[in-house]
């Protein structure tokens, strides 16, 4: 039983990155295994910000071997950009990064798609896409007829495949109204030329990641696997049809990294102290008041990829027990507690009033869900910062009162406190120690 996850449990943006790279010395492995460079990752090491969005987040650590596994699409522009940032400060991703042969590729077509044929809207709502290309990617890899993978980049399958697929896209795109300098971009030789320059520059990165990652979990390796995005966006599981297109909740672990549940032993659920979401959907908890502005610019809350504000509210206490539950989640992490220091008083959302009727369950329909009121508890704020706080029991009062409160309302024991967004800010509860993970150093 060698792996851990760390699994997002609202709508994403739940500061996963941050525990990732914490945790990452205390394993021989990081697996990112689903969504695209629509995730966004950032990582706080002293006066140092890493911002990112294909590369796992162990990557700063050269002892720590990283892995992309299949259930990722993968833009190799974008993800090539990132080698390089890192590279000019430090950080060499070819020493310790596996990227899968079987990940499929988010091509300069699937973007345009995202901005044509994606380009609708739900009940006069966005459904949050970042215009990325990632849906139109997953689209075409369970169509299977338009879907080109890592191993796509050699030179027959570039001559052949992709020039193939490109002459195609090419003609759909023109029937759907796409410029002339689009279609000039995803011409077959523009294209082809484009994929020869990926495959030089991924080379010796670029291999079979599943029989690797059996290998090394047979071997009883200790391997942490990085959930993107959050539980509430799982495309089977979430508020559909305002998700994600990947499984992003703990039941696509498998499935995207090519292990079997034996070796999962550690779930840990990652969310705010607080609630926030990007894009539309419903949000039973919202506020539309100063309460909301000022959570947000506390806690900084705008997308780490889009750079978009987030909606704010208070804690769903009915949606993370659906979450927890959902992905078998063994012990919380509770972020950005110093947020909510600054606040008078704090309310959660204990369940929901659906048509006149108390439910505590997250309605599957979106539309029952929009239609949900928070029956909302309260209680008062600490009013004590705790940003300096290193220790369990150095935290105020009223804050250990609103850790056990979350801890008794979703059902699953508190592991991790978060004050901030340095890595020494990350406060291990006594609770923790049996944790695979072991106690804070």
């Amino acid at each position: 039983m060698s792996g851990t996850c760390v699994i997002g449990l609202q709508w994403g943006d739940e500061a996963k990155g941050k525990l990732v790279d914490l945790l990452a010395p205390r394993f021989d492995l990081v697996v990112r295994y689903q969504g695209g460079a629509n995730a966004g990752h950032t990582v706080v090491a002293g006066d140092e910000t890493y911002k990112l969005h294909h590369i796992p987040s162990g990557i700063l650590h050269a002892g720590v071997q990283n892995l992309i596994t299949p259930g990722v699409v993968i833009n190799p522009a974008t993800m090539l950009d990132e080698i390089d940032a890192l590279a000019a400060r430090g950080v060499d991703c070819r020493k310790n990064l596996r990227i899968s042969e079987r990940a499929h590729l988010v091509m300069p077509w699937h973007r345009l798609e995202d901005a044509t044929i994606n380009a609708t809207e739900v009940r006069g709502e966005s459904i949050g896409t970042t215009n990325r290309g990632i849906g139109p990617c997953y689209r075409d890899k369970v169509g299977r007829t338009h879907a080109i993978r890592m191993a796509d980049l050699n030179q027959e399958c570039r001559d052949d495949r992709i020039r193939t697929v490109a002459q195609q896209k090419v003609q759909m795109l023109k029937g759907l109204g796409a410029t002339e300098e689009d279609l000039a971009e995803i011409a077959p030789d523009n294209v082809v030329a484009l994929a020869a320059s990926w495959a030089e520059r991924l080379d010796g990165m670029i291999g079979d990641t599943t029989d690797f990652l059996l290998d090394e979990a047979e071997a009883n390796r200790r391997i942490l696997f990085e959930g993107a995005q959050g539980a509430l966006l799982d495309i089977d599981h979430g508020t559909y049809p305002f998700v994600t297109s990947s499984n992003s909740s703990g039941v696509g672990v498998c499935a995207g990294a090519g292990v079997p549940p034996k070796h999962i032993n550690t779930v840990i659920g990652v969310c705010k102290a607080y609630s926030t979401r990007v894009g539309g959907g419903p949000f039973p908890t919202e506020l539309h008041d100063s309460i909301g502005d000022r959570i947000r610019e506390l806690g900084n809350e705008f997308g780490t990829t889009t750079g978009r504000p987030r909606r704010c509210g208070w804690f769903d206490a009915v949606a993370v027990r659906y979450t927890a539950r959902l992905s078998g989640v063994t012990r919380l992490a509770l972020m950005m507690m110093d947020v909510l220091a600054h606040l008078d008083e704090l309310k959660v959302c204990v369940a929901y009033e659906l048509d006149g009727k108390r439910i505590d369950r997250v309605p599957s329909h979106a539309e029952e869900l929009r239609r949900c009121k928070p029956i909302l508890e309260t209680m008062p704020g600490w009013k004590s910062p705790v940003d300096d706080v290193r220790k369990f029991d150095e935290f105020p009062a009223g804050a250990l009162d609103y850790v056990r409160w979350i801890e008794e309302l979703v059902g699953v024991p508190v592991g991790i406190l978060s004050v901030g967004p340095d890595r020494a800010q990350t406060i291990f509860t006594d609770s923790s120690s049996g944790l695979a993970l072991a106690s804070a150093d």
